[in-house]
C-alpha cells in the first residue's frame, strides 16, 4: 500500500520517511526525524529534534515528540529520542528528547500505550508493554520497566524507577522507586499496599511464583523485616528452584537500598554525561 501524505502536512525534505505511512493534515516533521514504515499520524502531530521512530506506531492528534527538554541547563546540543515499534500515542501526549545528561537519550521501547495527555520527560527510559494512563507524568530520568501500569494523574519523581509489573493507583505520587510486582497507592503518604495479583495472573505466572511474591510482600512491606533477613527466609522457602521474579525483586530492592532517598538511580545524578550513538543510524 502506498503512503498517504496530506498536502497540508509540513515535512522537511531531509526527514527520512518509511514505506506505507499515513501522515494527516497539519502534521510537522523536522529535518532530523526518521519515521519507520507503516506509521500513522492522524493530524496535528509534531515530531522534531533528532528523533528515530520504528515501525507501526500510531500518533493521535496533537501528539508532540522530540521537543526540547524542560531542563534549564539545556544549551541546544543535538540530543535524541529513540522510539521502538507498535506504540500508541493518544491525544496530547508529549515526549521530550534527552537533556545533556546521562547518555543524551530519551527512550521508548515497543508495544506501549500512552494515553491522552501523559508526559515522558527527558532522559526517561520507558521499556515495553507499559501503559501510561491519562494525565500521568514522568519527570526526567525515570525508568519504567516491562508491563508496569501507571494510572491516571500519577506523578513519578525524577530518577525514580517503576519495577516490572508494578502498578501505580490513580493519583498516586511516586517519590521513591516502586518495586516490581507491587501496587503503590496514596498521594500524601504513598505506600506499597499489596501485590499486583491481577497483572501477574494475566501474565500467566505459576501459582508457586505468585505465592512467593506474596510472601515477600508480607515480610517486607507488612512485617517490615530487614532485606537481608527477608532474603534468607524467601530463598529457603524456594527449595531448589528460585523464580526469576523473586531474584528480580530482591535485586531491585538491593539497588534501591544502595541508592539515595529511596531511589537507586540517584547514584547516576553526579556522573558526567556520556553521549551515546543511537541504536539505529540517524
Amino acid at each position: 500500500m502506498a503512503s498517504r501524505i496530506s498536502p497540508l502536512a509540513q515535512i522537511d525534505p531531509h526527514a527520512r520517511i518509511g514505506d506505507n505511512v499515513h501522515i494527516g493534515p497539519f502534521c510537522v516533521i523536522g529535518p532530523h526525524v526518521t519515521l519507520g514504515s507503516e506509521c500513522q499520524l492522524d493530524s496535528h502531530v509534531t515530531i522534531t529534534g533528532h528523533t528515530i521512530i520504528g515501525q507501526r506506531n500510531r500518533m493521535h492528534p496533537f501528539v508532540a515528540l522530540g521537543g526540547e527538554p524542560q531542563d534549564l541547563g539545556y544549551s541546544g546540543a543535538p540530543t535524541y529520542l529513540d522510539i521502538g515499534d507498535d506504540n500508541t500515542f493518544r491525544e496530547g501526549v508529549t515526549v521530550h528528547r534527552g537533556a545533556e545528561k546521562e547518555d543524551y537519550i530519551t527512550r521508548i521501547g515497543s508495544h506501549n500505550y500512552l494515553m491522552a495527555n501523559s508526559h515522558v520527560g527527558h532522559n526517561c527510559y520507558v521499556h515495553n508493554h507499559i501503559i501510561l494512563a491519562n494525565g500521568s507524568l514522568l519527570a526526567g530520568h525515570v525508568h519504567v520497566y516491562d508491563h508496569a501500569f501507571v494510572s491516571g494523574n500519577s506523578v513519578v519523581h525524577q530518577f525514580a524507577s517503576i519495577g516490572t509489573h508494578a502498578f501505580l493507583s490513580g493519583g498516586c505520587r511516586a517519590p521513591t522507586d516502586i518495586p516490581p510486582y507491587m501496587i503503590s497507592a496514596g498521594s500524601d503518604e504513598p505506600k506499597i499496599v499489596s501485590v499486583n495479583l491481577i497483572g501477574l495472573k494475566r501474565r500467566g505466572l505459576p501459582d508457586s511464583t505468585i505465592n512467593i511474591i506474596r510472601q515477600a510482600h508480607r515480610l517486607l512491606f507488612r512485617e517490615h523485616k530487614p532485606l537481608d533477613e527477608a532474603r534468607h527466609t524467601l530463598l529457603a522457602a524456594c527449595d531448589d528452584v528460585i523464580p526469576w521474579e523473586l531474584t528480580n525483586l530482591l535485586d531491585f530492592l538491593e539497588q534501591q537500598r544502595q541508592g539515595k532517598q529511596g531511589r537507586a538511580r540517584e547514584a547516576v545524578r553526579s556522573r558526567p554525561a556520556n553521549p551515546h550513538p543511537l541504536r539505529r543510524a540517524a
